[in-house]
């Protein structure tokens, strides 16, 4: 994939994208071909660190006992401890926990006491602290880094169709940090994918009010349209009236 053709099709979003008020977000779709994705082998469900944020703040809270409460209390968005694990019995208020926020941590140690409080609504929602985010920890860990890192994490996931869509960037983020996002995306795929390059159809990117624009897509539709002006006959113009 080239990074012109990403440049230009990041441009050309922007350039027929309705002005909003707020910093519209871009979004990444690639869609797949040559899947099955009724097979393991053939689905994406992993967790990719990007060099670059995707400009939202991810919101991360911690599920730890006493050897780490006081820290994710100073590094997280929220601390529960395991001594309050019992007020959370209710559905609706184990769902809005789930909706607040993108990540939960959890002290590896207690696991089973998350999995048996938490499980039955942050599983379904896919929401449970996952080992392949790194998001199972040790007593003794480090969260800042980890922190830090997941604020740059984005899930890429293949769910009923053979899409992949995600935010790379918002409307004022530096194109070449977002160019740099859809390359790294993009490389993670076609090492994931059983065939690479050859299982990747189109690529395409989005602002949230904007259609979306292929990239490496010819121009060939702006060639024709100025083509159809130059030879239109210009309408004659009225005759002034006579007096």
């Amino acid at each position: 994939m080239d990074k012109a053709d990403i440049s230009k099709a990041l441009d050309r979003a922007k350039e027929i994208s309705p002005k909003r008020k707020f910093p519209q977000t871009f979004d990444l779709i690639i869609t797949l071909k040559g899947l099955d994705l009724k097979k393991n082998e053939h689905q994406i469900n992993t967790y990719l660190p990007l060099h670059f944020s995707t400009g939202k703040k991810v919101s991360i809270a911690a599920l730890v006992g006493p050897e780490l409460f006081e820290q994710a209390k100073e590094v997280c968005d929220e601390a529960i401890h395991v001594d309050d694990f019992p007020k959370y019995t209710d559905k609706k208020v184990l769902k809005k926990l789930a909706v607040k926020h993108d990540f939960f941590i959890a002290q590896a140690t207690i696991m089973p006491k998350i999995a048996t409080t938490f499980g039955r609504v942050f599983g379904p929602k896919g929401k449970m602290p996952n080992p392949k985010a790194g998001c199972v920890v040790p007593p003794n860990a480090n969260l800042k880094p980890l922190y830090d890192r997941l604020q740059k994490t984005i899930r890429l996931q293949t769910k009923n169709q053979p899409v992949i869509q995600c935010a790379i960037g918002k409307e004022t983020s530096k194109p070449e940090e977002m160019v740099d996002n859809i390359l790294t995306i993009y490389n993670s795929i076609i090492h994931t994918t059983p065939n690479g390059d050859n299982n990747v159809k189109d690529i395409f990117v989005k602002l949230t009010m904007s259609p979306a624009v292929k990239v490496g897509a010819k121009e060939e539709a702006k060639a024709e349209e100025k083509q159809k002006k130059g030879t239109a006959k210009k309408p004659k113009a009225e005759e002034p009236l006579q007096e």
